[in-house]
Formats: C-alpha cells, sequence, structure tokens
C-alpha cells in the first residue's frame, strides 16, 4: 500500500470533527506527495518505459486514489500488513462518510454509503487533481487532446489541466477520465 495511500493511512486519528474538510485535507495532503513522488521520479522511469508522459501517470494514480475514497481499490496488497493497513483506511473511510452522512442528513440521508463515496469524489475530485498535480510542469501536457474549449479540442497543456470554460485563465478542469473506468481495464 505504498502508492497513493501512504498519507492516507494518517486517517486512523480522525477524531469525528468536521469529517468533510478532514477528509478533503487528507485526500488532498497523499495527493500532493504522491504527485511530488512521481514528478520527482520520471526521470528514472523514462530509463526504462521512454515516452512515458507525467500526465499519464500522474492520471493513474488519480484513478487509484478515486478507487481508494470510493472503496473500489482492487489491490489486496503484498503482504499481510498491506491487507491490514487496507483494512483500517477503509474502516476509517466508512467512519468518516458515516459521519458525513450523519451530518447532512437531510441532503444525503436516503443515500448508501456507496452512493455517498461516489458523490463525495464528483464533488472533489477537481481539488485533488490539483493537488496531485501542483509539482507537473508549466509545459506537461496530457497524452491526447481532452479539452474541449469552445468546440475545439486541445491539450492539458498546464500542469496537466484544461482551461476553465469560464473565459477566465485559470486551468484547473480534470482532464482525464481514468477514474471512472474499471481499475482491471486500466
Amino acid at each position: 500500500l505504498s502508492l497513493c495511500n501512504k498519507n492516507l493511512e494518517y486517517l486512523n486519528s480522525y477524531d469525528g470533527n468536521n469529517a468533510k474538510d478532514y477528509l478533503l485535507a487528507k485526500v488532498c495532503y497523499a495527493a500532493k506527495h504522491e504527485g511530488e513522488s512521481i514528478t520527482q521520479n520520471h526521470g528514472k522511469y523514462q530509463l526504462s518505459y521512454p515516452g512515458s508522459q507525467i500526465c499519464t501517470m500522474l492520471a493513474r494514480s488519480f484513478a487509484d486514489i478515486g478507487d481508494i475514497v470510493r472503496g473500489r481499490d482492487l489491490y489486496l496488497g503484498d503482504n499481510r500488513k498491506d491487507r491490514e493497513q487496507k483494512q483500517k483506511l477503509q474502516e476509517n473511510l466508512n467512519k468518516i462518510f458515516n459521519d458525513i452522512k450523519k451530518n447532512n442528513q437531510s441532503k444525503l440521508g436516503r443515500l448508501s454509503l456507496d452512493q455517498i463515496r461516489e458523490y463525495w469524489w464528483e464533488l472533489n475530485r477537481e481539488t485533488v487533481w490539483k493537488a496531485l498535480t501542483c509539482d507537473a510542469g508549466q509545459n506537461d501536457k496530457y497524452f491526447r487532446k481532452t479539452c474541449n474549449y469552445e468546440g475545439t479540442w486541445s491539450h492539458a497543456n498546464y500542469k496537466c489541466r484544461c482551461k476553465k470554460n469560464d473565459g477566465k485563465n485559470e486551468t484547473d478542469q480534470v482532464p482525464t477520465y481514468f477514474d471512472y473506468v474499471p481499475q482491471y481495464l486500466r
């Protein structure tokens, strides 16, 4: 469990206060450190796999983070310790999502825990993507055109991000949907 939940393992210190803010902060912290690690080690990876693009690597990691948050991660771990950490992490995530549901009963009361996890991810995926791509280079771009700006397809060519469609120069749209592709197909 050393990939994206390296910093998520500390969710076990959760005490029930500010569930949604706590979870977003922890997931973004883990994503930021994951992005730093990928960016710093990309050169070494290039030696074995020439042509691998940083944005694609970040997108795959982003999808893994989404799987963990939504409880869909298929990776069981390489050993007993990994499996125990994963189980503890999922127990803590379930507790946090139950608290989010309890604190937002009028809005989320009818939803299952899986639906709430999905809802949380959809609501926060853009913020997690921004955290993950903080250390991406100014000219790093996604491997294919995924941004649709005024009907024209273009590359996510600034820190692996697409330009917003609201007329501002901000670049924070997520250019990937790997997080919606089942893990066994990626």
